[in-house]
């Protein structure tokens, strides 16, 4: 179907009430024709995942004008197939159509550099070990607390 309007008419065939019951819903099934006036804007909500989405945004049912209690997952069910040639893909039929592009598969960490406010620790670090101020993130005198817990004659025997 072209549009929304056109699926609330059917759910109003359908379930009774009318198409203003259902807009809602139907809206948000095609909210994703905002960015992608496509029939590959489905991708995000025409599958079996996003019928339970649904569920999740609009609550288990929806009471229409006619007082009856219609299932949000049957007019989930109902877009996706009247959209999908009778079917209810799962999310992976979709996502398995996707042609890789070399920036989908690999990440990048941005470095800091010294103009941002805060940084990179291991910087501020690094430079603290070079300069022999600093041994494993310790600062000097660390071992003066941990060298009372133990004898004098114990720190300087030594082994043949």
């Amino acid at each position: 179907m072209a549009h929304p309007l056109h699926h609330a008419e059917s759910s109003a065939r359908k379930f009774g009430g009318v198409p203003s019951d259902y807009q809602s819903i139907h809206d948000w099934f095609d909210a994703s024709k905002e960015h992608l006036a496509l029939f590959t804007h489905r991708a995000m909500r025409h599958h079996a995942q996003g019928l339970f989405e649904a569920e999740r945004v609009f609550g288990l049912t929806l009471t229409n004008s006619a007082g009856r209690d219609i299932p949000v997952r049957w007019i989930g069910e109902q877009h996706v197939r009247e959209d999908c040639q009778g079917r209810i893909p799962s999310m992976a039929d979709w996502l398995r159509r996707i042609q890789p592009e070399s920036w989908m598969a690999n990440g990048h960490i941005d470095r800091h550099v010294g103009s941002e406010p805060y940084g990179d620790p291991r910087v501020a670090w690094a430079s603290e070990v070079a300069a022999g101020r600093t041994l494993l993130g310790k600062k000097p005198g660390w071992t003066t607390g941990l060298l009372a817990w133990f004898p004098q004659p114990f720190l300087l025997r030594r082994t043949p």
